[in-house]
């Protein structure tokens, strides 16, 4: 439901930015097993995918060489950090860079930014996911966990699913990041609103169900007072 929700803000922006029909070159940064990638690949797009884990991006060729040839063609998968996309790419060399779930993993995120917003064209999409530092106190309150939760009001620090210590970002913070590295916020959603307890496995509704489930969460994500609150955060900045 994460994906689905991400792909379609990101298709949003990609539609208010770019000619109909233009043909993107996209960097995923931190791709996992390349469901975003592949989405936009079957869209006509050319994309790059840049991945650190061997296992994840296993997964990923495996999941690509499923698809016909011609998406094959369109989709370039690179073992690689995020960090350094310096090593790998020109500056201005995409449209569009995506770095969705990846900066809970790392402590100073700024550098890291500040190299993905070089990456970009002259008016290029910047789309990042985050988990929101300002409703932290969310999942363990609504879970009765009051001395997590009020912890929480005063970190940005979490143990996430998998048993990881990893952190959070707010929204003041990264703007103010991205305004200084020349990719100013443009738009924001919220993700995840109603649905943050619900497990990854979790068997999913029937097809009307899930679709007003998705128009819930899509109205909220986009809707103040209840957007920030969201488990996660979808923000877009442009490449002045």
């Amino acid at each position: 439901m994460r994906q689905e929700l991400v792909g379609r803000q990101v298709d949003e922006q990609v539609a208010s930015r770019f000619p109909v029909g233009q043909r993107l070159r996209v960097l995923d940064v931190g791709m996992g097993q390349g469901t975003q990638a592949l989405r936009l690949a079957r869209a006509g797009h050319m994309v790059t995918g840049l991945e650190q884990d061997p296992a994840m991006l296993a997964v990923a060729r495996e999941v690509l060489a499923a698809e016909p040839a011609g998406i094959q063609d369109r989709v370039r998968l690179m073992e690689g950090d995020g960090r350094e996309t310096g090593a790998h790419f020109l500056p201005g060399s995409f449209d569009v860079v995506l770095c969705h779930g990846v900066l809970m993993y790392v402590p100073e995120p700024d550098a890291m930014l500040a190299g993905l917003a070089r990456m970009l064209a002259p008016g290029g999409l910047l789309s990042l996911l985050v988990r929101n530092g300002d409703a932290l106190a969310m999942r363990p309150g609504l879970e009765g966990d009051w001395t997590a939760a009020l912890a929480a009001f005063d970190t940005v620090a979490y143990t996430n699913r998998l048993g990881l210590d990893v952190r959070a970002d707010r929204l003041a913070t990264l703007t103010s990041t991205l305004s200084g590295i020349g990719a100013p916020l443009q738009t924001w959603y919220g993700v995840r609103v109603f649905t943050d307890g619900t497990e990854a496995g979790a068997e999913l509704p029937g097809d009307a169900e899930l679709e007003r489930l998705l128009a819930a969460e899509d109205r909220a994500g986009r809707t103040d007072p209840y957007r920030g609150a969201a488990a996660l955060l979808h923000l877009c900045g442009v490449r002045g």
